[in-house]
């Protein structure tokens, strides 16, 4: 059976869970709302079925890979979609052609009041909640049986996540179901704390005094594809305000930027290379420039592309009318969270028991995140930076 001695060895793609056929595993949060399997021993049969599904090691399924990964810079033709979405629209141009087809798409959208999680989607305007960046982990709950439904009754669904979502999803699956299972990843830099995002909304709202209706972790359309701006609507207004870290400001981005909430798994994740569990793999394009300096110069966005299996490059050929594509060459592409995982930052263990204990206020103050230490800090790195 699943036994979870050291968090860092569960990346909660409740894999083990979705498996049990006596439900015998609950997934629970832990302080920072990160789920972790717990098992029922009332329940539990000792199958090893849990074991054998996990996925979270240097070992994971590949045998279908190619021996390489083919490289592209991506742009959908529709500058429209290329707006609505973080970087190239390349997620639109499949999940376009599975959902034309009467298949299903698998994403991250919102439920209950922003709380990120794994969603259904049949028609394109339930797809659109998936597009742009969410940094949060998602919450995975009942998801890969929904999947493996949708398999057994004949339907073709796309499923994009994490790596280790993707992984654990493809192991669930099995042979059998998998040739109508397109999967695709992320180039992940981490996954952030559920609990931690949802009392930031809670903040907001009080420093406001009113609710959130609208949230937008990377502003592109108002701030360009670069920028790393979150913005938020209020009810009551029609403006969408902007919030980025200046002036000893606090921010999400900012509290993302440090690496001290992200999940224990994250900083020993054995997918940060380009052995990817996945068909199709997406990310923004850092360093387009080295492929084509002309190819994104109007700063709207721009997709890196990997086609890592022979299922996911005929897909490709499928949709890549839709898109702009150039050819890319390996080294061109590389990015750090394709070739190590994030560094977790070192008082990430202190951090989750004092939350536990204090909230979320105290704990941003106490670990210099917002208040006066974080002013301090500001005016000492600019400090630095003008003497340099």
């Amino acid at each position: 059976m699943v036994n979870v001695k050291d968090p860092k060895n569960c990346c909660g793609c409740t894999a083990c869970a979705s498996i049990c056929a006596h439900d015998a595993i609950e997934m629970k949060p832990d302080a920072l709302g990160f789920l972790y399997p717990h098992v029922d021993m009332e329940k539990c049969i000792e199958c090893g079925l849990c074991e054998k599904v996990c996925q979270f090691n240097s070992h994971y399924d590949t045998i279908l890979n190619l021996s390489q990964p083919l490289a592209f810079a991506a742009r959908h033709k529709d500058i429209n979609e290329v707006m609505k979405s973080r970087s190239g629209a390349s997620f639109v141009a499949v999940s376009d052609y599975i959902l034309e087809r009467g298949g299903i798409v698998y994403g991250a959208g919102y439920k209950d009041h922003f709380r990120v999680a794994h969603k259904r989607a049949t028609t394109k305007e339930e797809r659109d909640e998936f597009r742009g960046s969410k940094y949060v982990q998602s919450d995975m709950t009942g998801v890969f049986r929904l999947v493996k439904r949708d398999l057994q009754n004949g339907l073709t669904v796309l499923f994009s996540g994490t790596p280790c979502q993707t992984s654990g999803l493809k192991a669930y699956i099995g042979n059998t179901l998998s040739e109508r299972l397109f999967l695709m990843d992320i180039v992940c830099q981490g996954v952030p704390a559920p609990i931690v995002w949802q009392d930031y909304i809670t903040y907001l709202e009080k420093e406001y005094g009113s609710k959130v209706c609208y949230v937008n972790f990377r502003d592109k359309e108002k701030f360009g594809w670069k920028s790393h701006i979150e913005t938020f609507r209020f009810e009551g207004s029609s403006r969408k305000k902007a919030f980025r870290n200046k002036h000893g400001r606090f921010t999400y981005t900012y509290l993302f930027n440090q690496h001290i909430e992200l999940r224990h798994s994250c900083g020993v994740c054995p997918y940060t290379n380009l052995k990817r569990p996945s068909d199709i793999t997406i990310a923004d394009y850092w360093g387009w420039q080295r492929t084509d300096p002309n190819f994104n110069a109007d700063n709207k966005g721009c997709s890196l592309v990997l086609f890592n299996t022979e299922k996911g490059l005929n897909l490709f050929e499928t949709i890549k009318n839709q898109m702009n594509i150039i050819p890319a060459t390996l080294p061109n592409i590389m990015q750090n969270h394709l070739s190590r995982p994030s560094e977790v930052h070192p008082k990430r263990m202190a951090f989750e028991k004092h939350y536990a204990k204090y909230g979320f206020v105290k704990t941003m103050r106490k670990f210099g995140l917002m208040g006066w230490r974080k002013i301090v800090s500001e005016l000492h790195k600019r400090i630095l930076k003008k003497l340099k």
